[in-house]
């Protein structure tokens, strides 16, 4: 089984971040190095170790591979006000992060998930220097209606109103009424508990809230990918939950960008379907590397 515990050999590190260290899985590239770094972004309450299974065939591809929690996630130091954790804010300090990388002689290759990806759109928007971006079943605006946007309305209430502790006990409630949550063992559950309090509730609010209004701007995107030079990959599974792979087709084709869809899948490929995942990931990267 793949999960947030699959063994890889990076190193826990702190990077330099606009609000504080950002706390960020790193792993050299392994044999001859294509001089490239991708840096994966997380969703909402995720963490760097969403990428695990990544790590170690991206790194073994030449590329070295940096995965962080975004400020305010899990072990990374935060702002304190909610707007600050809206995609065009958070992409402005991970644009910071990536010209630090570049500024070590790498070409940056942006990879971001769900709410990770509204994130490296925001990244790019904001001038980031990347040599590709990748959205991970994210889409092109707000999460449409549907179970995980419910949720995320009463969770809000939830959260402003008996905090943090309470709005996770709430989220493992609906999580059990799955048959899926039944066959994950006891310590995952428990670190998906630890990293969900440990979050800032800010963060948790800013980001639940951006979920729910962030504009279309694919069209911006489309222009600014087009006018730096930078190609986009779409990739989605097909029983995504959050976005539907039609509207990230629609959002690709927008986009002028490469398109996936992974069988099987469903809104984690990463965790789900790494070796589909990077079946897809590998051969265009080294493409846009050549």
């Amino acid at each position: 089984m793949h999960s947030q515990f699959s063994p890889h050999r990076a190193e826990r590190v702190d990077l330099p971040g606009r609000h504080g260290p950002i706390a960020a899985l790193r792993a050299p590239a392994a044999g001859r190095d294509l001089g490239a770094t991708a840096l994966l972004l997380p969703g909402y309450t995720g963490s760097k170790e969403d990428f695990a299974p990544l790590i170690d065939p991206i790194a073994d591809a030449g590329v070295e591979v940096v995965a962080v929690d975004l400020p305010g996630q899990y072990e990374s130091v935060g702002p304190i006000a909610e707007s600050d954790y809206r995609p065009a804010a958070l992409g402005a300090s991970m644009a910071e992060l990536v010209a630090k990388l570049a500024a070590e002689g790498r070409r940056v290759l942006l990879l971001g998930h769900s709410f990770g990806g509204l994130v490296a759109r925001g990244a790019v928007l904001a001038g980031a220097p990347v040599s590709g971006l990748t959205l991970l079943s994210s889409g092109p605006s707000e999460l449409p209606p549907g179970e995980r946007r419910a949720a995320l309305d009463y969770g809000e209430i939830i959260l402003r109103e008996q905090g943090v502790e309470a709005s996770q006990q709430v989220h493992e409630t609906r999580q059990a009424l799955h048959p899926r949550w039944q066959m994950i063992p006891q310590e995952l559950k428990d670190f998906y508990r630890e990293r969900f309090v440990r979050s800032s509730p800010a963060g948790l609010l800013g980001m639940g809230e951006a979920l729910r209004t962030e504009p279309d701007l694919v069209a911006k995107l489309a222009r600014v990918a087009r006018g730096a030079g930078i190609p986009c990959l779409v990739v989605c599974g097909e029983l995504d939950d959050a976005w539907s792979a039609a509207s990230q087709r629609d959002m690709a084709e927008r986009l002028d960008a490469d398109f996936a869809v992974l069988s099987g899948a469903m809104h984690s490929p990463n965790t789900e379907t790494p070796d589909a995942l990077l079946a897809t990931l590998l051969p265009t990267w080294r493409a846009w590397l050549s």
